[in-house]
C-alpha cells in the first residue's frame, strides 16, 4: 500500500473532524427537544420496519488513561454502578415504549468508560431489562458486543459475557512498551491482553477488535514496531490504529502527559508509513480511517460489497439500523434526526427521576445535510462517489450542485489521491489515508467552526 511522503504529511496533516457523524456534534443545539425526538420515532415506526441498533455508555473507570477523550467518571467505588444501572433501565423502559416491538435489534454495544466496570450479574441484568423492552435475537447472528478492560476481566467473566449473549469483543492495548504504559497510566502487562484474546476465541467469540495508538509519550518508531510485531502474532480480527488527539484544553487527564516526551512529527509520519506495512504485509486490509481487518472477516465483505456503515461507534456491518442510544452523553441516530443525552451524572438522574427522557441537544437534518452526510459516507466506507446514483437519489444535478468542491479536489487530484471523472470519483490507495481531508471538502459547517475557535484532531 502507498505511503506519505514528508512533504505530503506536511500539506495535509491538518486537523478536522473523523465524521462518525454528519453534521458533527457541534452543530447540535439545545432548541431540539425530547418532542422532536419523539416525532422522529413515531416517522421511523410509521415508514419502515427497519432494525434498531442499541448502545448503551457506561461512564465509569477504575483508573484514568491519561490520553482518554471519553466520558468517564474515574472512581473505585463499585456501588455507582447499581445506581447507574437503576436509572438506566428507567431509560430503557422509556425508549422501548417509543418502538414497535417486532423491529429486531441487529446491533448492540456497550462502550464508555469501561463496562466491565459492572459486575457479571449486572450485564446480566441489563441484558434481561432490555429483552423486557427490545426484540433482542435469539439466533447469534446480530453483532452484540462490548468494550472490556483486559486489567479487570477475567476468562470466566468472558465466557459469562458469551453466555449472555455478547458475540464480539474489543479491549483497548494502546501499546505493549512498558514505559509508555507508565507515561500514560495504563499499565496493562502483555499476558493479560494475550489471555482475553484466547479467552475469546476459546468461548467462541465472532471477532475480536484491539486498539491500538501511536503518537503517545516515549513511544519510538522501533518501539512501535515491536508492539505491532505482538499484536500481529496475536492475530486479531480487527485493529484501530489511532492516531493520539493531543488536546489538553479540552481533556483534563491529557495535561498530565508530558509534552515533551510526545514524538517529533517526523517519527509520527514513519510510524505510521512503517504500521501500515506491517500490517498489510501481515494479511490485514486497509478499511479505512484508522481500521484495519483480516481477509476474511465480515467488515472486509460488507466493504466489497458496499454495505459498510459508518456511525457514532466507528465501521459497522449493519447499515440500515436506527441507532437508539442510552446513558449519559450517548447520542442516538433516528430517522434523520441526531440527538445527545446530558452528560453529567447529576443532570442525566435529574431528567430520569422527572420522568422524561435526558435529551439535552440534537439537529434535524436538512435535505442538504441529508445529502452531504451520504457522500461523506459513501467516502469514508466505499471510497468513490457515483454522480448519477446520487443525482437520482437526491434530485440534483451532482456537477452542478457541487461545482466548487469538485474544484477544491483538483489539488488532490494532481497529488494522485484521487481520480476525478466525468460521471464520478474514485479514491486511490494514498487518498485512503487522507479521506478526513477529502470529506472535509463538501463540509458546509466547517470553516464557521474553525473560525469559532473550534478544535479537532489532527488527521494524521
Amino acid at each position: 500500500m502507498n505511503t506519505l511522503s514528508k512533504e505530503q504529511f506536511e500539506r495535509y496533516n491538518t486537523s478536522g473532524p473523523r465524521y462518525t457523524s454528519y453534521p458533527t456534534a457541534i452543530e447540535f443545539h439545545e432548541k431540539f427537544s425530547q418532542s422532536d425526538y419523539e416525532a422522529a420515532s413515531q416517522r421511523s415506526n410509521d415508514q419502515s420496519n427497519k432494525p434498531i441498533s442499541l448502545y448503551y455508555h457506561i461512564p465509569f473507570c477504575d483508573t484514568i488513561c491519561f490520553y482518554c477523550a471519553c466520558n468517564k467518571i474515574a472512581t473505585k467505588d463499585r456501588s455507582k454502578a447499581g445506581t447507574y444501572l437503576a436509572a438506566l433501565f428507567k431509560e430503557i423502559e422509556m425508549q422501548g415504549r417509543l418502538y414497535n416491538n417486532e423491529r429486531i435489534v441487529d446491533q448492540l454495544h456497550l462502550g464508555g468508560g469501561t463496562p466491565t466496570f459492572i459486575s457479571l450479574k449486572q450485564m446480566q441484568s441489563l441484558f434481561a431489562k432490555t429483552a423486557e423492552h427490545f426484540n433482542l435475537r435469539n439466533d447469534d447472528k446480530g453483532e452484540y458486543s462490548i468494550e472490556i478492560d483486559p486489567r479487570e476481566c477475567s476468562p470466566e467473566m468472558i465466557a459469562g459475557l458469551r453466555e449472555i449473549g455478547f458475540n464480539r469483543l474489543s479491549l483497548g492495548v494502546q501499546d505493549f512498551d512498558i514505559n509508555v504504559q507508565k507515561a500514560v497510566n495504563r499499565i496493562q502487562p502483555d499476558e493479560l491482553t494475550f489471555r482475553t484474546i484466547n479467552a475469546a476465541r476459546e468461548n467462541n467469540f465472532h471477532s475480536v477488535s484491539v486498539d491500538l495508538i501511536y503518537g503517545l509519550p516515549l513511544q519510538t518508531v522501533d518501539s512501535f514496531a515491536s508492539t505491532l510485531d505482538k499484536m500481529i502474532t496475536a492475530a486479531p480480527d480487527r485493529i484501530s490504529l489511532f492516531n493520539y488527539a493531543h488536546l489538553p484544553h479540552v481533556f483534563k487527564p491529557q495535561r498530565r502527559i508530558n509534552e515533551n516526551e510526545l514524538p517529533a512529527s517526523e517519527d509520527k509520519l514513519i510510524i505510521f508509513n512503517q504500521s501500515i506495512q506491517q500490517l498489510t504485509d501481515a494479511g490485514y486490509v486497509y478499511i479505512g480511517m484508522d481500521h484495519f481487518a483480516r481477509a476474511d472477516d465480515p467488515m472486509n465483505a460488507a466493504q466489497k460489497n458496499g454495505q459498510l456503515h459508518r456511525n457514532f461507534q466507528g465501521y459497522s456491518t449493519h447499515a440500515q439500523c436506527d441507532m437508539v442510544a442510552m446513558g449519559v452523553s450517548s447520542i442516538s441516530e433516528v430517522n434523520n434526526v441526531y440527538s445527545q443525552n446530558v452528560k453529567t451524572l447529576d443532570e442525566y438522574y435529574a431528567a430520569i427521576q422527572a420522568q422524561h427522557l435526558p435529551i439535552q441537544k440534537g439537529i434535524t437534518l436538512t435535505q442538504d445535510d441529508m445529502l452531504r452526510k451520504h457522500i461523506i459516507e459513501q467516502l469514508m466506507c466505499n471510497f468513490r462517489l457515483d454522480y448519477a446514483e446520487i443525482s437520482q437519489q437526491f434530485n440534483i444535478e451532482f456537477s452542478t450542485y457541487f461545482s466548487k468542491e469538485l474544484a477544491a479536489l483538483n489539488n488532490m487530484h494532481t497529488d494522485n489521491l484521487l481520480e476525478l471523472q466525468e460521471n464520478s470519483l474514485e479514491i486511490n490507495l494514498l487518498g485512503r489515508l487522507l479521506i478526513r481531508n477529502i470529506c472535509m471538502v463538501f463540509d458546509t459547517y466547517l470553516q464557521n467552526a474553525q473560525a469559532n475557535g473550534q478544535r479537532f484532531s489532527k488527521v494524521i
